[in-house]
């Protein structure tokens, strides 16, 4: 039995709505330390977190330009979530700092 692999998106946009028709859509939020289910209302530590998906995208002219799309599991309930990097100048350097961890587990 041959599987099909999953396509590979080529934008942020394209990535975070093929998690969304594959379910993820739930609301999860990352902190600095933490991610937080609305769904269940339980806070999980980063290293329990389940990451399912993730996709990385550097800028055309300038690869410190980077985005990271990742597909998330709570661990309590089974929600599902996209949590998307926000890189600039207005980014909580503890969020994008959970986000690079996260990404890196995988």
């Amino acid at each position: 039995m041959s599987t099909t692999p999953p396509p590979v998106p080529d934008t942020v946009t394209e990535a975070v709505s093929l998690l969304e028709a594959e379910g993820y859509g739930d609301d999860l939020v990352v902190t600095g330390t933490s991610v937080e289910c609305r769904v269940c209302g339980s806070c999980h530590e980063l290293a329990v977190v389940l990451v399912e998906r993730v996709y990385r995208f550097e800028g055309p002219s300038d690869p410190a330009d980077e985005a990271i799309v990742l597909g998330v599991r709570c661990p309590k309930c089974g929600a599902r979530g996209i949590i998307v990097s926000a890189f600039g100048p207005d980014a909580d350097p503890e969020v994008l700092g959970a986000v690079a961890m996260l990404a890196s587990r995988t």
